[in-house]
């Protein structure tokens, strides 16, 4: 008897119990936002600590692209300044992970990428990497080497099996912000 199930599918679940698979393209998919993902993405804004930036994010398809949107005001006023959308990486990632990669477009404004590990306890904690944005769809690939690590606390470089979360942040200074995410991994 043969079983066929989706290669989206496949890969959420063996993602969920740790196993970990490497497409043809050596790319191990988080989310294509299609409207079948079984991927929990969660807004965050600086409010939840007293801030004012105020935005959303909802799912959309334009030219038969699924993409996530994030949209809103960012501001520094009352010590905020960011909106995000995160999800959790129960089982980390494959340990020869050497980056992460994006497919992006948006408002010609710089964004971000925040992991968070087993060792960033508090909430303040992130490993953080930017990245700019054009009007039309781009590939941006991110070497897990070129995160900072927000605090001296923190280790100097993240190790891909320890990771637990993963941010698509607008932050830092008053802007508006508009990204479109389509497709989010590692390599």
């Amino acid at each position: 008897m043969t079983i066929t199930v989706p290669i989206k599918m496949l890969l959420t679940l063996l993602t969920l119990t740790g196993v970990q698979v490497t497409q043809a393209s050596d790319n191990i998919i988080i989310d294509d936002f299609s409207a079948d993902s079984q991927v929990a993405w969660n807004y965050f804004s600086d409010q939840v600590m007293g801030g004012v930036s105020e935005g959303s994010a909802r799912l959309g398809v334009e030219n038969g692209e699924n993409f996530a949107h994030l949209t809103g005001d960012v501001s520094t006023a009352n010590n905020g300044g960011f909106i995000q959308l995160r999800t959790s990486l129960r089982a980390g990632v494959d340990k020869d992970a050497v980056g992460i990669y994006v497919k992006v477009r948006g408002n010609l404004q710089k964004y971000y990428i925040h992991l968070r590990t087993k060792g960033t306890m508090l909430p303040w904690q992130y490993y953080q990497a930017e990245f700019d944005v054009t009007k039309d769809w781009q590939v941006i690939r991110l070497p897990l080497n070129s995160f900072n690590a927000s605090g001296s606390w923190l280790r100097k470089r993240v190790l891909p099996t320890s990771l637990r979360s993963i941010g698509i942040v607008a932050y830092g200074r008053n802007h508006s912000a508009d990204l479109q995410v389509s497709e989010i991994g590692f390599y």
